[in-house]
């Protein structure tokens, strides 16, 4: 594991009144991961010969195998699937050869399969839950037989909502530290948080001499959507910071150098960077879609969510030239570990029970 799915497994450890045994591996080669990893973990946990009363996978595994595995050791443990994202509704890139090859099903069908077989379904937020369940119908229609979409009302009887915790001890109300206002992005250097159209919000605005500092953080790869090398050599004089922070004090401390974010992603489950952001006072300006909606109060709906690229740049531009960056974030604590994580317990009680 790693980034925001390693933070969730060691922080649901940390804050637990169960006990919980963390099994994971590097999180890289994500397709080979869905194929194989069932089979390394079941290997590592019953050689570790641990007493399990419940086993909490990840979208990543194949439920399928593993429950195969360990049921001969395990007859009796539930097993639960938490989706943090899919493969059903994630948008894939249009440079990854399985969509040419028409594979790209395959890892739909894990998901489905694995969540046909678990006790229990978990998603990271409403909107992932029904995204993924309302697209299950049209997704089996297109085999040419035994469809089996009576399957989907066993899926959705058995399907909760348990948002990601942010492990933070408070909320932050902030201004600008300056009278130039910082821009920040903070999410993972990849195609689906749509980095092209951040280029093109904050290129029109330092073509209109409108002045801005600019923090571009988040996890990146040697595959990272090279529109970031075009930011950093035609952007570079609003650049304050670019790159991965190398620490989470490093990363608090542009948090806190930050004012405004716009979002631009086409694809959010959930969306932990968003929220972190917001926790810290940093004005948020986000699609009027996917995830959003479901984490913005409605009073304040008209203030942070935007309809298209123009309604987002006049969003960003006020801001910048003439805005009030406070607002109220007060709400976002229900999303920290302490408040979400009685609610975790029970569910995981619950389902131990099964």
């Amino acid at each position: 594991m790693t980034g925001s799915h390693q933070k969730w497994a060691e922080n649901l450890a940390k804050y637990s009144e169960h006990n919980v045994h963390i099994f994971s591996l590097p999180g890289r080669y994500w397709k080979w991961r869905m194929h194989g990893a069932a089979i390394t973990l079941a290997k590592e946990i019953i050689e570790a010969n641990i007493i399990a009363d419940l086993f909490l996978l990840t979208d990543m595994v194949d439920a399928t195998i593993f429950k195969s595995l360990i049921a001969a050791k395990y007859p009796h443990a539930p097993i639960a699937i938490y989706f943090h994202e899919n493969q059903l509704t994630y948008p894939w890139s249009e440079t990854d050869q399985d969509v040419q090859l028409k594979r790209d099903n395959h890892y739909a069908f894990i998901n489905y399969s694995s969540a046909l077989i678990s006790d229990a379904v978990i998603f990271n937020s409403d909107f992932h839950k029904r995204d993924f369940i309302d697209s299950l119908q049209s997704f089996l229609q297109q085999f040419p037989d035994y469809n089996n979409t009576d399957t989907i009302h066993s899926i959705n009887d058995k399907s909760t909502v348990l948002y990601v915790g942010l492990d933070i001890e408070k909320v932050e109300a902030k201004k600008s530290y300056n009278s130039t206002k910082t821009i920040l992005w903070n999410h993972r250097w990849e195609y689906d948080k749509n980095p092209t159209a951040f280029y093109e919000l904050i290129k029109q605005l330092s073509d209109e001499h409108i002045p801005f500092n600019l923090i571009l953080a988040g996890e990146s790869t040697s595959k990272y959507p090279k529109v970031f090398d075009k930011i950093k050599e035609e952007l570079d004089k609003h650049i304050i910071h670019f790159g991965y922070a190398k620490s989470a004090d490093q990363y608090t401390e542009l948090l806190h150098k930050s004012d405004i974010l716009p979002v631009t992603s086409v694809q959010e489950f959930f969306g932990i960077s968003t929220l972190e952001a917001i926790a810290h006072g940093i004005f948020p300006v986000l699609p009027n879609r996917l995830v959003y909606p479901e984490h913005i109060p409605s009073a304040q709906r008209d203030m942070h969510l935007y309809e298209n690229n123009e309604d987002l740049y006049l969003k960003v531009k006020h801001l910048l030239t003439e805005g009030n960056l406070s607002f109220d974030n007060s709400w976002v604590k229900k999303y920290f570990w302490r408040e979400l994580i009685s609610r975790y317990d029970t569910t995981l009680s619950t389902i131990q029970q099964l």
